[in-house]
This record gives structure tokens, sequence and C-alpha cells, in this order.
């Protein structure tokens, strides 16, 4: 099987050699070029990390390629020069300056760790290590500060936590976040590619009159809402939403903070979106809370509604900032805003963080490349 992404930059033959020449606002750095290799990279977000490496012109001196004995030998096709997947193993971390986790957690658990051993920072999209106190749970526009105080390994917080905090964040800086209450609406791709095969499955199914092929969820989700999102806990709420108070609480640095969550599962391909109602500590405006949306850097004020303007999942697909509106006084909260939020999963609530915090790390000299090995690879 090849999978093709190709994009426009020059290449050396040997290994994958990333020349840059253009001056990308995104991202610049001089004389620092990173082996970067990806793990679980045939998979969504694997993929997503390959393309945005290329098109963010992160600082590659070499991009490896691996994922699980399955599927190792497979060619993936990145700017003209083709690679091929080799299985994930804990040796393969030796020469390598950073690891990008984009699989699940067991495979975190069992080679993270050997990666820190060998040199290697771990980026790492699993819950695996999320709540660990030695585990820095980061989103760089909100506190990258905690990047100095790693071990190894650098997580990045559920999907529906990033892209919520993208919303609550700017708005927690002006008047003091007390508690949220938040309803998702989490896109198949959240689950696989298995889930948005079946999405389209079910629909043409349905539209030719056809029986509704089920495998991935426990209803038909075409046309249709899952208020289920991960397995239930014994309080009645999800995995989903115990995770978003756990990693909302460590990211804000609010370990007391209230948090309320019930996440659904949608008949949407890509992007989640969030309905929230938060109260503050100070009084709030609709004027200030816009001003402070409009002034951070993760998220985008689409915020006029009487002409019907305002974020949704696909006009957020493949943005690398959040879209925020609806924004109003809440009506049960004194203090309290009601505001919607529109973000791509696969994008701010996986890949996209992860090279965020790379980039953030190189800039603030906390990462350096490893001297080159004469091995051959």
């Amino acid at each position: 099987m090849e999978i093709t992404r190709k994009r426009g930059v020059s290449l050396i033959p040997s290994a994958l050699h990333f020349c840059f020449t253009c001056s990308n606002e995104l991202f610049t750095v001089q004389n620092h070029t990173y082996r970067v290799g990806i793990v679980g990279a045939t998979g969504a977000v694997g993929q997503e990390l390959i393309d945005l490496l290329v098109s963010r012109h992160f600082p590659l001196a070499e991009l490896r390629l691996f994922a699980s004995a399955r599927s190792a030998g497979k060619v993936i096709e990145v700017a003209g020069k083709k690679i091929t997947v080799h299985e994930a193993r804990p040796d393969i971390f030796t020469d390598l300056d950073i690891a990008l986790f984009a699989a699940g957690g067991s495979t975190s658990r069992a080679l993270a760790p050997e990666a820190v051993k060998r040199g290697c920072l771990v980026l790492d999209k699993s819950s695996a290590f999320r709540m660990s106190p030695e585990v820095p749970l980061v989103v760089p526009e909100i506190n990258p500060q905690t990047l100095r105080c790693h071990k190894g390994i650098i997580a990045s917080p559920n999907c529906s936590t990033a892209i919520t905090l993208m919303g609550l964040y700017p708005l927690h800086q002006a008047f003091g976040l007390k508690r949220y209450f938040v309803a998702t609406y989490q896109s198949v791709s959240g689950t696989g590619a298995e889930a948005v095969r079946e999405l389209d499955a079910q629909v043409k199914a349905s539209v030719a009159g056809q029986p509704l092929p089920r495998k991935v969820y426990p209803y038909q989700i075409a046309f249709n809402l899952i208020p289920q999102i991960d397995s239930f806990d014994a309080d009645g709420y999800t995995g989903e939403e115990s995770k978003m108070r756990a990693e909302s609480r460590k990211i804000l640095e609010l370990p007391q903070l209230s948090v309320s969550a019930t996440c659904i599962r949608v008949p949407v391909v890509r992007a989640h979106s969030m309905a929230i109602n938060a109260e503050f500590e100070k009084p709030v405006s609709v004027a200030a809370a816009r001003a402070a949306i409009a002034a951070f850097a993760g998220a985008e004020l689409v915020d006029d509604p009487a002409n019907k303007i305002y974020p949704t999942p696909l006009a957020f697909t493949g943005k690398a900032r959040c879209g925020v509106g609806r924004i109003r006084l809440d009506t049960a909260f004194g203090n309290g805003l009601a505001l919607w939020v529109s973000g791509d999963n696969l994008w701010k609530g996986a890949a996209l963080n992860s090279i965020q915090i790379a980039e953030t790390m190189i800039r603030d000299g906390l990462l350096k490349p490893k001297a080159v090995s004469a091995k051959k690879h």
C-alpha cells in the first residue's frame, strides 16, 4: 500500500532531508535541524503530523516513520520522497531528537520510556501520561512555562479539552474562571478512520434504502447523536467527560475548578464543537469577552449573530486556530458567559498541538539536536 503526501520541498537523496528557503511566519529557526520520528505514522493523526511538519516548515534533518508490525513495510510518499514504515521497537529512538507519538496509550506506555532512555524527547498525544505529576500537560498558548520542567515526556491534552480551552483561557485571563459546563459535539474522526468509513457507509445505505452497517458504535451514527464517548465510570460520567475536568484543572493550574461535561458523538466527519456556559470571579461583558478572544493567539473571533456569522465544524476543518462565537451573557450564572467553539480535532486537538510544543521548545532554546551519528539507517 502506498500513501501519497506531496509537498514542494527540496530533497537530498539518502534520507528525507528538508531544505528551507522561505520566510514562513508560522515558524523560523536558524542553524538547527532535527531528526524526528513519528510513532503511529499510518493513522489519521500520524498522517496529519506528516503534512503539518512539511507545511509549517519544521526544521527537519530527517523524518522516520514507525507503526505496528502489521503496518510495517507500507510506503508513504512525502514531498516526492518514498519512506518505508518500520515497526516501532525500543531501539528505533537512538539517533532521534524528537519522537511524536500518535498511537494509543498502550504503545506510549511501552515505548515512550525507551525513547527517553535513549535521549529522545517524547511528545505524546495519548492519555497515558497526562495526569502524571512528572509529565507536563501542555497547550503552548496557555502554559508554555511548564515545558522547562519535563523529564523527557510531554503530553498533549484530549482533543475536546484543548478545543474547549481555546475559548475559555482568554476569558479566564480577563475575568478569572470559576466553573464551567460544556456539551461537546464530537466528530467521528475522533474515533478513527473506521468510524469515518462507517458514517459514510451508513449515509449511502440509507439513501439506497438498504440496511445500515454498524460495527464501531453501539447505535447508528448517521442522522443520530450518541451521548457516550468512552466507557461510563461509577459516577455516571464517561471517561471523556472525566478527562475534561482533570485536564482543565492541570493545564489552568486550578485544582478546585468545577467542571461538568456531557460528551456527544455527532455525524460530522471532522472538527469538534463545544457549547460552553462558564461562571467567572469578576464582572463580565460581551464586549470585553470579544476583545479577549480576538487578542488570543489560539482563537479566531467569529461572532456576528445578526448576520448569521458564527463558527461551524466545516469552517474550522484544517485551521490552526479554533473559532469562537455566539458570545452572550449567561442567564443562569452571575458573572456568566455562554459561547460556542469549533476546532479541528486532528489539528489543535492532536497533531498540531504536538508540533507547536516542539516549535515552542526550539524557539525558547529548550531543545538542541544531538550530534549526528555516523550510523547508517
